[in-house]
């Protein structure tokens, strides 16, 4: 895989090349390991933590009961702390802010609104159209994808996405190629549904293969 410019860039703390990555044999412990620290990386404000509906079997690729044996395989070796607050727990990473905010959770709960950190909760439905038609999502995508949404607006995302299917181009490269173009030399809005749907792909699928190749890797 080979990152675009779109695709941002997540950190990794010095303490998981020097000790984590040499110690975990579980591929189940590594992926919510690295998953935790790409989704705090991306949080904001002091509280940043995760709940175990935060890891995702598809975004892991794991089943539910391996997410499970992960995260507590984490909490023993202590790369990640578990809290409980009444029936409610949280991950956090052992840092001391994670461990700060963990102790204040565990003590009072949930802080105020506006001391929660900003979480990607919610799957977004590019998301989903990215995953049933061009493949798994993962986290350079999911970052690119979030870029562009925000860039272009939905609505472009998805028609670049099935754009791209209908070219037989089921890669984000293609897609992300389409929205550049668009937002270059303009496109052509749909009116009554009586434009000249072949040549207008014709065109776009021209000028696209100046950024791609013509190619679909």
């Amino acid at each position: 895989m080979t990152l675009t410019d779109s695709e941002a860039s997540s950190p990794l703390p010095d303490v998981f090349f020097r000790r984590l990555l040499a110690q975990i044999d579980s591929l189940a412990e590594l992926k919510v390991t690295l998953y935790a620290l790409w989704r705090i990386e991306h949080m904001e404000g002091p509280f940043r933590a995760l709940s175990e509906a935060d890891f995702d079997p598809r975004d892991l690729g794991l089943a539910a009961e391996d997410i499970r044996s992960g995260l507590e395989a984490a909490r023993k070796r202590g790369s990640m702390l578990r809290s409980e607050h009444e029936a409610q727990a949280l991950y956090f990473i052992n840092s001391p802010q994670g461990r700060s905010a963990a102790q204040a959770f565990a003590d009072r709960g949930l802080p105020a609104a506006s001391e929660l950190g900003s979480r990607p909760l919610e799957r977004s439905n590019i998301f989903r159209l990215y995953e049933e038609n061009i493949g798994p999502l993962t986290p350079l995508i999911a970052d690119a994808l979030n870029d562009a949404e925000a860039t272009y607006s939905a609505a472009w995302v998805a028609d670049a996405i099935e754009l791209a299917v209908k070219h037989n181009k089921r890669n984000w490269k293609y897609a992300e190629a389409i929205l550049r173009r668009w937002k270059e030399e303009g496109r052509a809005e749909k009116q009554s549904g009586r434009d000249d749907q072949a040549s207008l792909q014709h065109d776009v699928e021209d000028k696209i293969k100046k950024f791609v190749g013509g190619t679909g890797a």
